[in-house]
C-alpha cells in the first residue's frame, strides 16, 4: 500500500482498525481529539461502532464492556481525561481485559495547557488506578511508529490479558508524517473466555472482585507472573550510534528525535555521543542500558517533565554510571542548542573527572 499522510493521531485510529478493532468509546480533549473524531469517520466504515460517552469515566466503562465481549476496543484521551479513567483501568487489569488505550500528553497539573509534555510518565508506567496491576506502555516517537506501535498494542493486550497503553506526548499525535500501513487487514475471533450473551459463554465471568484474601493473594500473585514474563520478553529500545557511545542520550518520544539530531552534531565535533529511546516504558529495556553502561562515562536524561523517566534509569544503571538530567516543563520542548551545549559541557566534565582520577 502506497504511504499516506497523516497526523499521528489519525494514523492510530487507521492502525486500529487494520488490527481488528471494531470499537471505540471516547470523549474528545485536546491535543488527543483528532482520535475520536478520525474513529467517527472511519469506524463504522469497516463494521464497527463509535460511541462518544457522556464522560471519560463512561467511556472506559464502556471500554470494560466491549473488551468483555471478546471485541478488540480502545480509547483514547490526554492527561485529564486519563485520569478520570484509572479506577475503570485498574478494573479491566484486575478482570484481565485486553484493550488498548492512548493518551496524548499535554501539560499539567490541572488542566494545565494544551501543549505537549511527558508528565504523565508515572500516572501511566506506574499504574495511575489503586491495587497491584501493571499497564504495558508503548512509547511513539514518529507518525509512523504511531501506526506501528497501535498494531503491536493490540497483539500485546490479547497475548497478556492486559491494558497497553500508547504514550505519545501531544508533538507526536499532531505531527503529519507518511505514513506505510500493512497489505492485509487482521481479523479478529472471539476468545474463549469472553462473554457474548450465548448459552456457550454463559459459565464465563468476567470479574476483579474477590472477596476472599486468600483468593485475591492468588490472583494478585498470577497477575504478578504474567507482568514477569512480559518483563523478559517485551521490553524494546531503540539504540543509535551506540556502539562506541561514551555519553548516551536518553529520551523517547519527541525527546528522541531531537536527541538523534544532537548526536549526529556532536559526532561531527569528534564526541562519541548515541542515543538509547526507549519503546516500551513498562517493561522498562534495563538490559540494554545495563549493557551499554560497559563503555558509556555518562548518560544524559532528557524529557518533558520535572524528572519521572529519570528515576527508572537510575533504578536500572543501580549506581554503575552517573546520571545527568535535563527538563522542560509546560508545554516547552528541549532545544537541539541547549542539549547540544549540555552534552559539550558534560564531555569536558567527563574528561576532568577521569583525568583526575589517573592522577
Amino acid at each position: 500500500m502506497r504511504k499516506q499522510l497523516m497526523k499521528g493521531n489519525e494514523a492510530i485510529v487507521k492502525s486500529a482498525i487494520l488490527s481488528g478493532c471494531r470499537a471505540f468509546y471516547g470523549y474528545p480533549i485536546t491535543p488527543a481529539s483528532e482520535i475520536a473524531e478520525a474513529a467517527a469517520v472511519f469506524m463504522p466504515k469497516a463494521g464497527g461502532v463509535y460511541v462518544q460517552a457522556e464522560s471519560e469515566v463512561a467511556a472506559i466503562n464502556m471500554l470494560y464492556g466491549g473488551a468483555s465481549a471478546g471485541i478488540r476496543a480502545m480509547t483514547a484521551s490526554s492527561g485529564p481525561g486519563i485520569s478520570l479513567m484509572q479506577e475503570g483501568i485498574s478494573y479491566m487489569a484486575g478482570a484481565e481485559l485486553p484493550c488498548v488505550i492512548a493518551d496524548i500528553t499535554r501539560g499539567g497539573p490541572g488542566l494545565g495547557n494544551i501543549a505537549a509534555e511527558q508528565g504523565d510518565y508515572h500516572q501511566v508506567v506506574k499504574g495511575g488506578g489503586h491495587g497491584n496491576y501493571r499497564t504495558i506502555v508503548l512509547a511513539p516517537h514518529s507518525v509512523q511508529e504511531m501506526a506501528d506501535l497501535t498494531a503491536l498494542a493490540f497483539e500485546l493486550a490479547d497475548r497478556y490479558r492486559n491494558p497497553v497503553v500508547i504514550l505519545a506526548d501531544g508533538f507526536v499525535g499532531q505531527m503529519m508524517e507518511p505514513v506505510a500501513f500493512p497489505q492485509k487487514a487482521i481479523g479478529s475471533s472471539m476468545p474463549p473466555w469472553a462473554v457474548a450473551g450465548t448459552a456457550e459463554t454463559r459459565p464465563n465471568m468476567i470479574n476483579s472482585l474477590h472477596m476472599d484474601v486468600d483468593d485475591l493473594e492468588r490472583h494478585v500473585r498470577a497477575l504478578e507472573a504474567k507482568y514477569k514474563i512480559a518483563e523478559q520478553r517485551e521490553a524494546r529500545a531503540e539504540e543509535w550510534c551506540t556502539a562506541d557511545a561514551e555519553i548516551v542520550l536518553v529520551g523517547y518520544g519527541i525527546v528522541g528525535r531531537i536527541l538523534k539530531a544532537v548526536t549526529a552534531e556532536a559526532r561531527a565535533n569528534g564526541l562519541k555521543v548515541g542515543v538509547l529511546r526507549p519503546i516500551t516504558l513498562y517493561p522498562f529495556p534495563v538490559v540494554q542500558f545495563q549493557r551499554l553502561a560497559f563503555n558509556a562515562r555518562a548518560f544524559l536524561v532528557v524529557e518533558m517533565s520535572n524528572g519521572q523517566l529519570v528515576e527508572d534509569v537510575k533504578l536500572a544503571l543501580n549506581g554503575s554510571r552517573p546520571v545527568e538530567f535535563l527538563s522542560r516543563v509546560g508545554g516547552n520542548v528541549p532545544s537541539h542548542e541547549e542539549v547540544l551545549n549540555f552534552v559539550h559541557g558534560l564531555a569536558r566534565r567527563t574528561v576532568d573527572e577521569e583525568r583526575m582520577a589517573n592522577v
